[in-house]
């Protein structure tokens, strides 16, 4: 290298001067996804036209999946700082301390644009990803979670990207060995074009012993680890930031393919040389490869670097400086090492048959030099890169704000009223669809630390005593959620939901809400809509993390989810985690036992159908009821409520209210049990109680309805009710609602059969 370094002035550098000539200036350009005003930037920065590489290098780094350039200026404005934050956004996972010296790191991330053009590969590498960027901050993995959104169940395209993307995550954690935990699904045609694979991974760490992607110490090693590279994934990071036109499907060179094997090797390893203090700087290979990495790593140290790309190890023949740069090719890593202890991390490197190799070492400069068959091929500061990559305050409109319509309200009433009780919870049940066949393919047992998880229908609970001295029964509370046809209406009070929903799931498990994490999926930040429904969800989110004191330490955007033209709808997915004391008075969601139903609600109870199931499918859309904004103090009491009364043993089963209704929570709750139930609602309001979207509300199951904990604490409800809504039993017999019956077996029937399979 440092031969290569004299050297410079006597070499063949490769500045292409004429490569605006040579290739047509237009071409070039929408190849690179750059507009005239970027490339004008980039010549200033480097006081020439760029080099093939440097171009292909400014334009994955100044892409929308690497940069933010759209959305940096908004998310600037969420709270990412409080009691339990030890690392926040800027790293490559957020860090929240849990007890004594144990924290959790966990990160949101989204795969959309490449799972929908090769679903298998896109879904598996995009649990692959998030894994790397738990574990190259030291953290052990311990669980995965997703957020999936598809189209239509009947678009001809959704069972095959369904199923493809179910086994892609499915097999891709099964074989690294991490349990996917929890999740969730749905369909809407706003998906058909545009499908999300969102993945979240949870791991755990000591307080001191956080790895961080930097580079520095001048001399330093910087080395090369896992799977050798290949032409997969180049322009991975601009594919992901452009809209999608339908003759896009076939741009499969940009997907990159999975190894769980591989991946697996390169945990063990990565955790064993941080473990033994071998490394000063990590960084894992994604958007972007080893571009990304390299750029990142040098600015958080303050450093700069020669590269030799001639080092690194390779799996196809003849590959060029730009797609040794570009490559997206998986299980990979950037490790810097100080030189004496080369020879320590090379025996683990070889234990774990890993290929590896030193492809460079850190300099004092700031200067990122990369050579390829002895020509500089790269000469950028990665201060012009990566501090002046550009960031825009692109225009916003925002939908008109609606008034409360009694004639919306009445308008689903009437609708629900000519299917009749049992016939429209059939076809909410359809649409909800009974998920085991997705949770089936998951293990969501391997290492022996899930106490609940998606089969309980609700947030997951992982055991955490074994990793502390003074809380045995210590556990961990995840869950995932968004609230997106509320988004669909009002961005900001949808953003607010989404937050609220992922911390009742939580509470009812007993747990406390800590901190999220998210991934905001939006369609083209070139229409102002969009961007004005962006702007205020991030408002939304920002005050409900504020209110609930969970601030944001880590997430994503993806934006441009666009087809010809046509957005999804506002999908921020919401991550978050909470804390629980003792696992052993974690409620699951399904109740296995005789036993009595109360319904926790506010005793000013708001019934709203917008955003509902009940609205999708009456196809009311034109008269449009307001959306209630969070009450947030009356929230927190019954969120207090649930984790004081959580210590009862006649507590049996908890779940929230969500957008398909209280009916529909009820049948979920005990649909797979041989169970009946027999529910009163007040009938004059019979079908705002079963079928609206109940926000803050909650069914309780009860083995004892004379608890004396309960009696005790429900004297503290000043803003809410607890009120008895029917009993559980072991019987063959129907299902009964306000004395109507609906037939159990064929609910169970309808349930079970409506998955695009």
């Amino acid at each position: 290298m440092q031969e290569q370094e004299m050297s410079d002035q006597n070499k063949a550098v490769v500045r292409a001067k004429g490569i605006e000539e040579s290739y047509g200036l237009k071409k070039l350009l929408t190849r690179h996804k750059l507009t005239e005003e970027e490339y004008g930037k980039i010549k200033e920065n480097l006081g020439r036209s760029p080099s093939f590489s440097e171009l292909g290098v400014y334009s994955a780094l100044w892409s929308e999946h690497c940069s933010y350039k759209s959305s940096k200026n908004h998310l600037s404005r969420f709270p990412t700082t409080g009691e339990h934050v030890v690392m926040g956004p800027g790293e490559n996972a957020g860090v929240v301390h849990l007890k004594e010296d144990l924290c959790c790191v966990f990160k949101m991330e989204s795969h959309n644009h490449p799972s929908f053009i090769e679903p298998y590969q896109g879904a598996a590498t995009g649990v692959g990803g998030i894994l790397r960027d738990v574990f190259c901050m030291g953290a052990r993995p311990i669980a995965l979670l997703n957020c999936l959104r598809f189209g239509s169940k009947t678009h001809p395209k959704s069972s095959w990207l369904f199923q493809e993307v179910i086994k892609g995550i499915g097999d891709y954690g099964n074989c690294v060995g991490i349990p996917t935990v929890g999740g969730n699904v749905s369909f809407d045609d706003c998906y058909n074009g545009n499908i999300l694979v969102n993945a979240m991974a949870v791991g755990l760490i000591r307080k001191n012993r956080i790895f961080t992607g930097k580079a520095s110490g001048e001399g330093n090693l910087i080395y090369y680890l896992g799977s050798a590279t290949g032409r997969d994934g180049v322009h991975g990071a601009t594919m992901a930031s452009d809209s999608f036109s339908s003759e896009d499907e076939e741009e499969r060179g940009a997907i990159q393919v999975g190894d769980p094997f591989s991946e697996k090797l390169l945990l063990e390893a990565t955790l064993e040389v941080l473990e033994k203090n071998l490394v000063t700087g990590i960084q894992d290979m994604g958007a972007a490869g080893l571009t990304s990495s390299l750029f990142e790593m040098a600015e958080r140290g303050g450093s700069g670097l020669n590269v030799n790309l001639d080092k690194i190890p390779v799996r196809a023949e003849n590959l060029s400086a730009y797609e040794l740069l570009l490559s997206e090719s998986q299980e990979r890593m950037v490790m810097v090492v100080e030189p004496q202890k080369k020879k320590a991390v090379e025996e683990i490197f070889r234990k774990w048959d890993l290929a590896y190799a030193v492809i460079g070492q850190v300099t004092k400069s700031e200067k990122i030099k990369m050579y390829h068959k002895g020509k500089l091929e790269v000469d950028v500061s990665f201060k012009d890169i990566i501090k002046d990559a550009p960031r825009y305050n692109r225009p916003m409109k925002f939908k008109k704000k609606k008034i409360k319509s009694n004639s919306f309200e009445k308008n689903i009433i009437e609708k629900i009223r000519e299917f009749g009780i049992k016939n429209f919870i059939w076809k909410i049940l359809q649409s909800k669809a009974d998920k085991s066949f997705i949770y089936k393919q998951y293990d969501r047992h391997i290492g022996s630390k899930t106490v609940l998880s998606s089969d309980n229908k609700g947030a997951a609970v992982m055991w955490l005593g074994d990793e502390v001295k003074n809380h045995p029964f210590l556990g961990l509370v995840l869950s995932s959620s968004t609230m997106e046809r509320v988004c669909y209406y009002d961005a900001q009070i949808g953003g607010e939901h989404s937050v609220w929903k992922a911390a009742r799931m939580i509470s009812a498990c007993g747990g406390k809400p800590l901190a999220i994490t998210d991934c905001l999926n939006f369609g083209n930040p070139e229409d102002p809509y969009v961007m004005g429904d962006f702007s205020q969800a991030v408002d939304g989110i920002s005050q409900a993390c504020k209110d609930l004191n969970t601030p944001v330490v880590s997430g994503n955007v993806s934006l441009y989810n666009e087809t010809d033209g046509v957005s999804i709808h506002p999908s921020p997915m919401i991550g978050m985690v909470g804390i629980i004391d003792d696992v052993r008075q974690a409620k699951p969601c399904v109740v296995k036992e005789e036993c009595f139903l109360y319904l926790l609600s506010p005793k000013d109870k708001i019934f709203s159908f917008v955003g509902s199931e009940a609205q999708t499918l009456c196809q009311i859309n034109q008269e449009l009821g307001l959306i209630e904004p969070i009450r947030a103090d009356k929230e927190l009491q019954a969120m207090k409520f649930i984790r004081d009364f959580s210590t009862s043993e006649s507590f049996l089963a908890c779940s929230d209210i969500g957008a398909s209704g209280l009916l529909s929570t009820v049948i979920q709750m005990l649909i797979e049990q041989d169970l009946s139930f027999d529910i009163e609602v007040p009938e004059n309001e019979k079908e705002q109680y079963l079928f609206s979207y109940m926000p803050g509300s909650y069914i309780l199951a009860l083995k004892n309805k004379n608890d004396i904990l309960l009696q005790k604490l429900r004297q503290n409800l000043t803003h809410y009710e607890l009120k008895n809504l029917g009993e559980i039993r072991k019987s063959v017999l129907d299902y009964r609602v306000n004395h109507e019956s609906i037939p159990k077996q064929e609910t169970l029937t309808t349930y079970r059969s409506s998955l695009p399979l």
